[in-house]
């Protein structure tokens, strides 16, 4: 098998024949140790001397090969290597006579005796047929990483890429045919690429309505009430496209958030708000070097609706009461990662101004840090914020945003996580964190609660996205 398998590598890379003689040596070695192995196992005596092998007690002639003919009479006639005294085996595939390229070296399988396909009779062919493939492969191989003076075409030396070849399996005479696979030169010239609108500004916008709700019955053995909650957030986001724009940065984000609840035990009023936000945020950069920006940063926050004390008509937060404007001149820090799946942004502003507001009358300045009988208060001092993404897994996402500001009087802080994990395209559960840290906060009657305070909501619900 090995003397037949070095022969096609020979006529397959077109060598010498005195080339091929040197490969009828090594192949009658190789023989010899694998007809020893096949012995071991199949108690075959085995005896290789003068050219001569001795199989099942039978002596056969060693196949001679002196021409190239004579090894292409071998590969195409399965007969006669049969009647050589070879393991009988099918045609050599006619694709092993193209022209043989080097392109790299590759770790073949071990080399193994073609045993059959046990328990299924009949099949043996194809363990036969598997073996012809991977020794042809290998002997190939072999010689030509022993013999690299007598390989005609090697990848790096063609001017210009081989010919292209497929096989096609003909059912009516059940033979496989090499055909060459013409290419057009012409092919791809009269292709014109389509026009790519340029965005200057890329747009994102996500919306999410989600529900908590709890039924207790009347008898139930610990009491308690029935509530149905719901919060609405809408986020807008845009950014001025790096692509085209590498020195600026610029990033707007407009959101809304509304939270509300029924209140069964109000007599005053149906529901309590217990979310009501809108904030605008807005950085604008030039570009000092990799990552760092000169940077002006904006921020600008206040409630929509009014909302009231339980059992009581008096305000606690209503339109511009509180409103908070702050803006920050210094340094902000940009990064992402390559996927896009984490960013990271940092700005410190040194000089910030930030301006407060109560014009409610029927509310009391004093707990918003103003004085009495104002209705506003500028503070001059320093900021930082953080905002961070995190696409953790496919379904699960990390928002974080820190800010802190300080006149070095007080400080004012709030830090904003929500993880949300998302069921499908239209479902998601979100756990929303905020808390917040002010020096000046009063003291709260029966409470441990101070300076720190703290907001947190789990909810289940709908959510919609769409951009550019």
């Amino acid at each position: 098998m090995h003397k037949v398998l070095q022969i096609a590598a020979a006529a397959v890379l077109g060598i010498s024949a005195a080339a091929t003689a040197q490969i009828q040596s090594s192949a009658t070695k190789a023989a010899s140790s694998l007809l020893q192995r096949r012995s071991q196992s199949e108690s075959v005596s085995t005896d290789v001397t003068a050219g001569n092998v001795v199989v099942e007690d039978a002596i056969v002639d060693a196949v001679t090969v002196n021409t190239i003919s004579v090894a292409d009479s071998l590969l195409t006639d399965s007969a006669a290597v049969a009647n050589a005294g070879i393991v009988e085996i099918a045609p050599i595939p006619e694709y092993y006579l193209l022209p043989a390229v080097f392109d790299t070296y590759r770790f073949l399988d071990p080399d193994t005796l073609p045993v059959g396909v046990k328990g299924v009779h009949g099949a043996e062919w194809l363990d036969r047929t598997n073996y012809i493939y991977s020794a042809m492969d290998r002997a190939k191989q072999a010689y030509m990483i022993s013999s690299p003076t007598t390989v005609r075409y090697n990848q790096r030396w063609l001017p210009e890429p081989p010919k292209k070849f497929e096989a096609v399996i003909d059912p009516s005479t059940q033979k496989i045919d090499i055909r060459e696979v013409k290419v057009d030169p012409n092919a791809g010239k009269n292709i014109v690429a389509p026009e790519i609108d340029r965005r200057n500004w890329i747009h994102a916008f996500t919306g999410n309505l989600q529900f908590s709700q709890a039924f207790i019955s009347p008898n139930w053995y610990q009491g308690g009430n029935n509530n149905l909650n719901m919060i609405a957030q809408a986020v807008w986001n845009v950014k001025l496209n790096q692509a085209y724009h590498p020195k600026l940065l610029f990033e707007s984000t407009v959101q809304y958030k509304l939270g509300m609840n029924n209140a069964p035990d109000d007599e005053m009023h149906d529901y309590n708000i217990s979310e009501d936000l809108f904030q605008w945020n807005m950085t604008a950069g030039y570009k000092a070097n990799k990552r760092w920006y000169y940077s002006m940063n904006t921020q600008f926050k206040t409630q929509i609706l009014n909302n009231y004390k339980p059992n009581s008509n008096t305000l606690k937060a209503a339109f511009m009461s509180p409103g908070e404007l702050n803006i920050g001149l210094g340094m902000t820090y940009n990064y992402a990662n390559k996927n896009k799946t984490f960013t990271f942004d940092a700005s410190i502003s040194p000089l910030s101004y930030n301006l407060k507001t109560c014009t409610r009358g029927r509310m009391k300045e004093t707990s918003f840090g103003i004085e009495e009988g104002r209705k506003t208060v500028s503070e001059y001092g320093s900021n930082a914020e953080g905002k961070l993404t995190w696409q953790i897994l496919e379904n699960i996402s990390l928002r974080s945003r820190l800010f802190v500001f300080s006149d070095y009087d007080y400080i004012q802080s709030d830090w904003e996580n929500t993880i949300q994990f998302t069921v499908n395209r239209f479902l998601s559960t979100q756990i929303y964190v905020h808390m917040r840290y002010d020096s000046t906060s009063p003291v709260i009657e029966d409470t441990d609660w101070h300076k720190f305070q703290l907001k947190e909501i789990l909810s289940f619900g709908f959510t919609y996205k769409f951009g550019n």
